[in-house]
């Protein structure tokens, strides 16, 4: 059996929810070497080397960029490739290629999983013609995949709603970022760090709410570190200039090395989730492993996520009392963590996509994986 992954950058993963999904699905079938062959499509602007392969995946190259505009022309003609080269499954993150999928069920026995991502048309960033684009790619993709996953009971909601549809709802793994305990990064900012602040990660966009959160510290005056790409959009360096001077606020750039991450993330005594929108957010599973306490943003997919067991705020106000309180009960995060554990692992997630991808849960010598070759679709 051979199965492929498209829609994201490729691998190994790096910064984005479906990079991190797609690496951990990498990991899963090397560590339990399921009897089918693995293809990952990757962008080839991404990956300079463009090795043949990574752990027992083979990889596949696109001209194309896998994010922007390019990447409706980046999913669709890998989706293309993939059926033309005879794959039985293709698992596709995010419905930007799903405009061919028709035409795939018109001349392919391919099997096609499609993860919808987060209701993509409803983000406040898209508008006009984009948002009406992303509707009608959902619709597409609901209608002519075999079948549709959702990463939130939320999302599957909004789908069984809108179309009729039952998805299977398979969320993120999060215990990946537990991987660099132990380890001390060269530059070690959490050494000079304050003792039990509190921490916020994520992109700097209106729907993760970060105004309201720098709103709520500087009011309540609890120490907050915020890491996030500030630089990036006007939206954040306005608000980077605003709150800079704020004394119990300190705002960092983005961390993308692993064990600086972690002691940043384990230094932390709370941790506060802005997101409105997006389903199930890696960087809230990654963090119900830590066992902190999480003050996350009142909608109903942080709400399935931590299964009412975080503490939810709608407004400034709402965030600035409760941080304000002197401590926060540490069964809060003890009993997240176990909700991590129970539900948020890669073994677990990795079982039910390649169950859903219709793989045998018969074991392989690798010896039977075929050695691909850098190549590029056109």
């Amino acid at each position: 059996m051979k199965i492929a992954i498209l829609g994201t950058v490729g691998v190994p993963g790096r910064y984005g929810g479906f990079e991190t999904l797609a690496e951990n699905l990498v990991r899963q079938h090397h560590t339990g070497r399921w009897d089918a062959g693995l293809t990952v499509y990757c962008s080839a602007e991404a990956y300079p080397d463009r090795a043949p392969r990574y752990l027992s995946a083979d990889l596949r190259y696109s001209r194309f960029r896998a994010n922007g505009i390019q990447s409706i022309l980046y999913d669709a003609f890998t989706l293309l490739d993939c059926a033309r080269r005879g794959h039985d499954a293709a698992l596709l993150l995010g419905v930007s290629g799903a405009v061919v999928l028709p035409f795939i069920r018109l001349f392919s026995s391919m099997r096609v999983v499609t993860n919808v991502d987060g209701i993509e048309w409803r983000r406040d960033k898209w508008t006009g013609a984009a948002r009406h684009f992303l509707r009608l790619s959902e619709w597409m993709a609901v209608r002519f995949s075999h079948q549709v996953v959702a990463d939130n009971q939320g999302i599957a909601d909004h789908l069984q709603e809108a179309y009729g549809v039952e998805a299977a709802v398979i969320a993120y793994g999060g215990d990946h970022a537990l991987d660099s305990a132990g380890q001390v990064p060269d530059d070690d900012q959490a050494a000079t760090l304050p003792p039990g602040y509190a921490l916020a990660l994520c992109r700097i966009e209106p729907e993760n709410n970060i105004a309201m959160i720098l709103e709520a510290f500087a009011c309540a005056g609890k120490q907050l570190v915020f890491v996030g790409n500030w630089d990036n959009s006007e939206y954040g360096r306005t608000l980077r200039a605003q709150y800079s001077t704020q004394k119990n606020i300190l705002l960092l750039d983005p961390i993308y090395e692993a064990a600086a991450l972690y002691r940043v993330r384990a230094g932390a005594g709370l941790y506060v989730h802005g997101h409105s929108a997006g389903g199930t957010n890696p960087s809230l599973v990654e963090m119900m492993h830590f066992g902190v306490p999480i003050l996350a943003f009142d909608c109903v997919y942080n709400r399935y996520t931590t299964e009412n067991q975080a503490k939810y705020f709608r407004t400034a106000g709402d965030l600035a009392w409760i941080a304000g309180l002197p401590t926060e009960p540490p069964d809060i995060g003890a009993r997240l963590r176990e909700i991590a554990e129970r539900a948020y692992t890669w073994n677990r997630i990795g079982k039910e996509y390649f169950t859903i991808l219709g793989a045998d849960a018969e074991f392989m010598e690798f010896g039977e994986v075929s050695h691909g070759e850098k190549s590029y679709i056109y």
